[in-house]
C-alpha cells in the first residue's frame, strides 16, 4: 500500500509539472480580432509551431468561457471549423458575418476560441501512461459597425474619471462615452504623492466600470492624477494621463 501511495504521489507531481510547463503550440496572428462590418469577413492566421501535427477546432461565443462548438449561437461562420495542421505549417481561419441584427451605434464583443488537440502517441510511447492536454486560446473579437464616429485609437483619451463611495470604501468610476471598447492593462492613481496601483478591466462602449480603491481613508480629491495603459486595435499598449473630475 505504501508503495502504491508513493507511486501515485510521483505520478501526480509529474502531472503538475507537465501542466505548469504546457503552452500552446498553435500560434495566433494577433491578440485580438477587429471585425469591420463593411468588409463582411476577416481572416485570422494560425501557425503550428510544434514538431508534430495537431487537430484544431475553432468557434466563437458571446462570453461564456465554458462554451463548446455545439452550444454557441452567434452571427458568424468559421471556415474551416475543424482541421489538421501539420508541423510548422500555417492555416487561415475565415470568419464571415451572417447578418444577425447587431447594434449599429457601438461595437459588439464576442470571443474567438482556438482549441489545439495533440496527436495520439505512436511508436514506443503507445501503451505508456502519458498526460495529454488539449489547449484552448480565447481572443476578444470586436464587431465594429460601419461609420462609427471618432477614432478608436483616441477612445482611451476620452474616458472620464470620478471618485465615488463604494460600500465602506471608495472606488474610481470610469465612463466611456465612445462607441469603442477600451481595455486597460495598467492603472495608477497618485494620492498624496504616492502611486496606488488599481485593478484593471475593460470598459464597454457608452458604459461605466467601477474599480475599488482598497485601503483609502478618504475619497481621492478632484484633480488627482491618473496614469493608465490601454491596448489598441493591434494589441499594442499606449499610455495616457487624466485627472479625477470634481
Amino acid at each position: 500500500m505504501r508503495k502504491f501511495v508513493c507511486a501515485l504521489g510521483v505520478g501526480l507531481l509529474a502531472c503538475c509539472l507537465y501542466a505548469t510547463s504546457a503552452h500552446a503550440n498553435v500560434l495566433i496572428g494577433g491578440t485580438r480580432v477587429v471585425f469591420p462590418a463593411k468588409d463582411g469577413e476577416v481572416t485570422v492566421r494560425l501557425t503550428n509551431d510544434n514538431e508534430l501535427p495537431v487537430l484544431v477546432e475553432a468557434w466563437i461565443d458571446r462570453g461564456d468561457a465554458h462554451s463548446t462548438p455545439d452550444t454557441v449561437d452567434v452571427p458568424f461562420l468559421i471556415t474551416p471549423p475543424m482541421f489538421r495542421m501539420d508541423a510548422k505549417k500555417e492555416q487561415s481561419l475565415r470568419i464571415v458575418y451572417t447578418h444577425e441584427q447587431l447594434p449599429a451605434d457601438r461595437e459588439s464583443l464576442f470571443w474567438l476560441n482556438v482549441l489545439e488537440v495533440p496527436p495520439k502517441p505512436t511508436g514506443a510511447a503507445q501503451g505508456q501512461n502519458l498526460l495529454q492536454l488539449s489547449l484552448r486560446s480565447r481572443l476578444k473579437l470586436f464587431y465594429r459597425p460601419a461609420n462609427l464616429p471618432g477614432d478608436p485609437l483616441k477612445a482611451p483619451a476620452q474616458l472620464t474619471w470620478k471618485a465615488v463611495a463604494d460600500g465602506k470604501g471608495f472606488a474610481v468610476e470610469i465612463h466611456n462615452p465612445t462607441p469603442y471598447h477600451v481595455s486597460l492593462t495598467e492603472l495608477t492613481l497618485t494620492i498624496a504623492g504616492k502611486p496606488q496601483t488599481v485593478d484593471t478591466g475593460m470598459i464597454a462602449p457608452m458604459a461605466e466600470l467601477r474599480l475599488p480603491l482598497p485601503g483609502l481613508a478618504q475619497k481621492p480629491a478632484a484633480g488627482t492624477p491618473v496614469s493608465f495603459t490601454a491596448l489598441n486595435d493591434f494589441g499594442a499598449p499606449a499610455t495616457f494621463t487624466a485627472t479625477i473630475a470634481p
